[in-house]
């Protein structure tokens, strides 16, 4: 007799899987565990198959009939059911694994270890010169021609190092897809050489101590923002990264003990770095606290103390000053300090390497820690603003006695 629904509310569970039968192949799976499937039995080219459709009660008993006479009309037509079925859910899964949605997921999971700048750099540049191209393509689908095809287009409008950018940046999504199991393979290691290298390009720095004494005193009489004016004069006592000056905090700055801890997910190399203030330093962070010691940021925006100031103040400063963009720039001040630094004062090559928060590894190739030849490197720094207030006043300044 067919199903009825008091007929499946009833039914109890047994100790193995049993069939009730309904009409035209339909019937209700129970299992042992309570339970309860619709399933449809057919015939197909000569083969019996068997269709999942849906499980009771989210399924009534008439919602699976008519599944049943919709699977029983595609069969009438020649048209496998289950065929259709999977070809369905096969197109629902390419949508929700295209390359933007897989990109977005990892670009959300690695942010956190990523500077604010940095992670806003790359998302403009999937948005810009990635997602319009592949971002609605199925990630698996994706072959090295069409990533080409992408670079290419970045390549011709004469923008080749990007272009080599937007390569690194598909392939770190396309290995995340491979360890999540959304691709078989990164198909950016085929690209390798398909690209002219760029020509290397250095930030354009002041690195003669006689052009840096001109410098210096124009950030002393520069007339813009007194929190620029702070960040100018600071920028060659600190050398850091434009970005890691930009986004101090005070939390981060101990005037006490004369010390600037940075987080390693501000840096580069993705460890602390810990910069030793001089008395200068101190001297002018003090100063600046007075005005934005409210903030979070030790140099806030001109708008508003909740962001950190523009990425372009510094650059902005130097141009206003004088400075053409093939003279200096705000990353210049670490090029200019290690210039000087090694080849004037004659400090120990890794002091200055460990204070730029390069790589540097000890005899036995381990990384040195934060704290690593501390004692020296506040002597150099100190000894670093020293020489650059004589270069400033005209006198002349003893360089370091060179240590073997």
């Amino acid at each position: 007799m067919p199903l009825s629904d008091i007929k499946i509310r009833n039914t109890k569970p047994a100790n193995k899987q049993k069939k009730l039968f309904d009409s035209d192949g339909l019937f209700l799976l129970v299992t042992p565990q309570g339970g309860k499937y619709f399933r449809l039995k057919y015939r197909f080219e000569k083969k019996e198959k068997l269709l999942a459709l849906g499980t009771y009660p989210e399924i009534s008993l008439a919602d699976a009939r008519q599944r049943r006479d919709d699977a029983r009309k595609l069969v009438a037509h020649g048209i496998d059911p289950g065929a259709v079925r999977k070809a369905q859910k096969q197109a629902k899964t390419q949508e929700t694994e295209t390359f933007e949605i897989i990109a977005r997921e990892w670009h959300t999971k690695f942010t956190p270890t990523w500077s604010p700048g940095h992670s806003n750099t790359i998302m403009s540049r999937l948005e810009r010169d990635i997602f319009p191209w592949i971002g609605k393509r199925p990630i698996s689908e994706i072959k090295p021609i069409d990533l080409l095809h992408v670079l290419k287009k970045v390549e011709s409008r004469g923008a080749l190092e990007s272009a080599h950018r937007i390569r690194t940046i598909a392939g770190q999504v396309f290995r995340y897809a491979v360890a999540t199991g959304r691709a078989e393979r990164d198909p950016s290691v085929d690209l390798k050489g398909a690209l002219p290298q760029p020509h290397e390009k250095h930030h354009a720095a002041i690195t003669k101590p006689e052009d840096v004494a001109p410098l210096l005193r124009a950030i002393d009489g520069y007339q813009g923002h007194f929190v620029v004016k702070c960040a100018l004069k600071l920028a060659p006592l600190f050398f850091v990264r434009p970005g890691e000056l930009r986004n101090a905090e005070w939390t981060e700055i101990n005037l006490d003990e004369a010390t600037w801890n940075i987080p390693k997910h501000k840096m580069k190399m993705k460890q602390e770095h810990l910069v030793p203030l001089c008395r200068q330093a101190v001297e002018i962070l003090t100063e600046l606290k007075k005005l934005t010691g409210t903030s979070k940021y030790a140099f806030p925006s001109g708008r508003s103390f909740t962001r950190p100031m523009s990425n372009n103040a510094i650059l902005a400063a130097l141009r206003r000053m004088g400075f053409q963009k093939d003279e200096m720039s705000g990353h210049g001040f670490r090029a200019l300090a290690r210039t000087i630094l090694d080849e004037v004062l004659h400090v120990r090559p890794d002091y200055i390497e460990h204070q730029l928060a390069h790589a540097v590894r000890d005899p036995n190739g381990r990384a040195y820690n934060r704290t690593a030849h501390l004692p020296e490197r506040r002597k150099m720094m100190q000894t670093w603003a020293d020489y650059l207030d004589g270069l400033k006043a005209g006198a002349k300044v003893l360089p370091f006695q060179r240590t073997a």
